[in-house]
This record gives structure tokens, sequence and C-alpha cells, in this order.
């Protein structure tokens, strides 16, 4: 097998092993899986800085910029109050920092988003079994109750009802 026969294999291999968490996540696992792949991501953007490879670190920068935002936009800001606005100013400035890092390849701006992120991360996946306790409490009295929650079981779009976090539809 060729060197990019094995890449192929393996893209295809990460693609699925992606979909099948995606299809298979709860609503706190979609968010922190946006926050794997934005943290991934910005490593390997700074690795890039570093070796001057302009392209791939502009795309990489790029990809954080849209996985961000999407951390940005699941925020109900209704519901979820001072947290969530904070949160979004704070998602906010990453993005203008990734940008400014992207315009002047500057590993110091990447490196900071990597480490607001990476805090947001860890808190994050220590709420977990906090957030999932609470959603299987909540699941027995959801099951009968009308609605698209309750009938299909999926998330609706009322942010801390949905997924037991303060802030996030």
């Amino acid at each position: 097998m060729s060197v990019y026969g094995r890449k192929a294999g393996v893209a295809a291999y990460n693609s699925v092993s992606v979909h099948g968490g995606v299809a298979s996540a709860d609503p706190h696992g979609l968010v922190q899986m946006l926050m794997d792949g934005a943290v991934e991501r910005l490593v390997a953007a700074r690795g890039c800085i570093e070796r001057g490879e302009t392209a791939r670190k502009a795309k990489l920068l790029h990809s954080c910029v849209i996985l961000i935002g999407e951390l940005r936009g699941s925020l109900n800001l209704e519901q979820g109050g001072p947290l969530a606005e904070n949160l979004s100013s704070l998602y906010d400035y990453m993005v203008r920092q990734l940008l400014l890092a992207n315009a002047a390849s500057d590993a110091g701006r990447v490196a900071e988003v990597h480490g607001l992120l990476n805090d947001l991360r860890s808190a994050w996946i220590a709420i977990g079994p906090e957030v999932r306790q609470a959603r299987a409490a909540a699941a027995p009295s959801a099951a009968g109750s009308p609605g698209p929650a309750g009938a299909s079981g999926q998330a609706g779009s009322s942010g801390a009802a949905s997924n037991g976090s303060p802030g996030v539809s």
C-alpha cells in the first residue's frame, strides 16, 4: 500500500469516527467535541507558524474561527444570563485574536487562545458527570411530556433545559 493509500485510509477512519461520535453524542458531548477540535487545530496551527507553513496555518486558524463561532452560536443568551454573555464576549475575543494571529503569524496569540480554550474545556469536562446525571434524572419526566424533546428524545432549542448547562442551547 502506498503512503497516499494509508493516508486516505486514516482519513476515512477519522471521518467515520467523528461522524459516529456526533451521531451518538449528547449536547454536552457535542460542545466538548467542538472544543476538542479547536484545541487540536490550535496546537497544529502553532506548529505551522513555527515551521513557516503559511497556507496550512491559515486553514487551521480559519477552522478554529469556525469552531469557536459554533460554540458562540450555541449559547442561549436569554436563559444563560451573565454567564452566557461573558462566554460570548470571550469567544468573540478569541476569534479576534486568531484573526490577528493569522495575519501576523503570531504564535503568542495562538498560545493565548489555546490557554483560554483549554481552561474552558477543562471546566466543561469537569461538569460533564453532573450534567449527564441531571439529564438522566429529567429524562423520565420529559419522556411523558408533549413537545419535540419529549416526543423525539432530542434536545430542543430551550438552552439550559436542553442539556443541563447554563446558556447552551
